[in-house]
C-alpha cells in the first residue's frame, strides 16, 4: 500500500498511540505499508516471530515494527520497538483504509469501458475500473479498487478482491490482518464460475494477460500469476506465490504459499507443490509433487509390493 503523501515517524507514533523506542534515522519519511512478503524501500512493516526476524532485517523495508529489543539496527533502517508489532501495524493500516456501505449494485465511482456487458445482479464496488469489451455474468462480486483489463470474461458467482485469509493465532482469538491491497486482472483473461481471487493483504494480487481459469479456483492474497497460465477446476494457489508465464495447473492441484514456479511448469491433477520450482518446463506429479516420470515409476514399484512381499515370504519358507 503506497501513501499518496509520505508521513513522518511522529505521525506513525501518533497513530500507534503509546510510547515506543526508535533506533535509526528518525527524520526519514514513511512512503507505504506492506507485510513482509511484499515490502519495498520506504515501507513500514512488522515482525514478531522467530521465523521471520532475519528476513525482515534483510528485507527492502525501511521501517520495521519489532518486539525484540536486542536486535541490532541495520544501516539504512529504522527499528520501532513495541510489545505487539501486529496490533500497532493494524492501527496504522486502519487509519488509511475504510469500508463504506453501498446502496446500489454499481458504485458511482466505478469506471466501465466501452462495449462491456454487465449482467443483472452483478456487484461492482468503489473505485473499480473495468476495461473495454468485457462480459461480467450474473452474481459476480467485484470488490473495491479492483482493476480489470479489456476483453475479460468472468462467469457467474465468482468473487474478485475479497479480503485475504490472513490471521494470527492468539491465546483467546484469531487476529485478522486487515487487507489494504487490491486485485489487478490483465487483458483477455477468462475466469470460470465460483472462483475466488483475494486482494493483496498489502500489495496487489495480479492475474496476467491471457490467463484462463476453470470453475472453483482459489487464488490467495498477493499472488502473481503470469501470462497465459491455465488453472484447472478446484485448483488452489496460496498467498504470496509467483507463478511465471505459460504454466498449467490441472484440476484439484495446489501450490503452497510464498513459492516461485518457473515458466512452462506443468502440475498434474491432484498434485501439490510445497517447494519452489526453479527449472523451466518441468512436469510434476504427486504429493509432494516431483518429476512426473519418477513418480509414475514409484507408483509401479508400489503396485508390485504385494507380489514382492509374497516372493520374499516364499523364499523365507524355503
Amino acid at each position: 500500500m503506497r501513501f499518496q503523501t509520505p508521513i513522518s515517524l511522529d505521525e506513525v507514533i501518533r497513530l500507534i498511540g503509546h510510547p515506543v523506542n526508535i533506533f535509526g534515522h528518525t527524520d526519514r519519511m514513511v512512503t507505504g505499508l506492506n507485510e513482509l512478503h511484499s515490502v519495498e524501500e520506504g515501507d513500514l512493516t512488522f515482525v514478531d516471530c522467530d521465523k521471520y526476524y532475519t528476513r525482515a532485517l534483510q528485507s527492502k523495508a525501511t521501517f520495521i515494527l519489532i518486539n525484540r529489543t536486542e536486535m541490532p539496527c541495520p544501516d539504512g533502517k529504522v527499528l520501532i520497538f513495541t510489545e505487539d508489532p501486529l496490533i500497532d501495524y493494524l492501527k496504522i493500516v486502519e487509519n488509511f483504509t475504510h469500508f463504506t456501505p453501498q446502496s446500489t449494485n454499481i458504485h458511482p465511482t466505478a469506471e466501465i469501458g466501452e462495449g462491456t456487458v454487465i449482467q443483472p445482479l452483478v456487484f461492482i464496488g468503489e473505485n473499480v475500473k473495468i476495461g473495454k469489451n468485457c462480459l461480467i455474468h450474473s452474481n459476480v462480486s467485484i470488490y473495491a479498487d479492483t482493476v480489470i483489463g479489456d476483453n475479460v470474461v468472468i462467469h457467474s458467482n465468482s468473487t474478485i478482491g475479497a479480503d485475504a485469509c490472513y490471521f494470527q493465532k492468539r491465546a483467546d482469538r484469531w487476529v485478522k490482518l486487515s487487507s489494504c491491497g487490491n486485485t489487478v486482472i490483465g487483458n483477455d483473461v477468462e475466469i470460470g464460475c465460483n472462483c475466488c481471487i483475494d486482494k493483496g493483504v498489502s500489495g496487489t494480487t495480479y492475474i496476467g494477460d491471457g490467463t484462463k481459469f476453470d470453475n472453483l479456483v482459489q487464488v490467495g492474497h498477493d499472488t502473481h500469476i503470469g501470462k497465459r497460465v491455465l488453472l484447472g477446476a478446484q485448483s488452489g494457489i496460496a498467498g504470496c506465490t509467483y507463478i511465471d508465464d505459460d504454466c498449467k495447473i490441472w484440476a484439484k492441484a495446489s501450490v503452497n504459499k510464498d513459492l516461485y514456479i518457473a515458466k512452462n511448469t506443468v502440475l498434474y491433477a491432484l498434485s501439490a507443490i510445497d517447494k519452489s520450482v526453479q527449472q523451466e518446463s518441468t512436469t510434476l506429479f504427486g504429493v509432494p509433487a516431483i518429476d512426473a516420470q519418477t513418480k509414475w515409476k514409484e507408483l509401479i514399484y508400489v503396485k508390485n509390493l504385494p507380489k514382492l512381499y509374497h516372493d520374499v515370504e516364499e523364499l523365507k519358507k524355503k
